[in-house]
């Protein structure tokens, strides 16, 4: 059912946790499923040169969050304002139908840390 990415993810998630300012934090959370994303990244000039998350969920979004943060980091504001759900399934060795949730939410939560990050400026 899972991939071996996808479990290993789950099982020795990357990046858990929070940062501390001046680290911009956000959390979302998908209403259907009930699922938590918080997300923390901090930028140095244009770069994300750490990330951590936490996950109230299911499996896949447990992985998908890990994922993530080894995806964030790294990558410039622009790279990171290009993604899209391909990246985190693929990250994770893809994503069953019913658990493609997982990065949408991952999404959602980049797309809301982008702003709150632009508003913070």
């Amino acid at each position: 059912m899972y991939s071996e990415r996808l479990l290993d993810h789950f099982q020795n998630p990357r990046n858990v946790g929070d940062l501390e300012s001046p680290a911009v934090t956000v959390e979302v959370s998908n209403p259907a499923c009930g699922d938590i994303l918080r997300l923390a990244v901090r930028f140095e000039k244009e770069i994300a040169v750490a990330a951590r998350y936490r996950v109230r969920g299911c499996t896949a979004s447990i992985a998908a969050g890990s994922a993530l943060t080894e995806w964030l980091t790294g990558k410039t504001r622009a790279e990171i304002a290009g993604l899209q759900t391909r990246v985190i399934e693929d990250a994770v060795g893809g994503l069953a139908a019913e658990s493609k949730h997982a990065a949408v939410l991952c999404v959602d939560g980049v797309k809301q840390l982008l702003q709150r990050a632009k508003a913070l400026q």
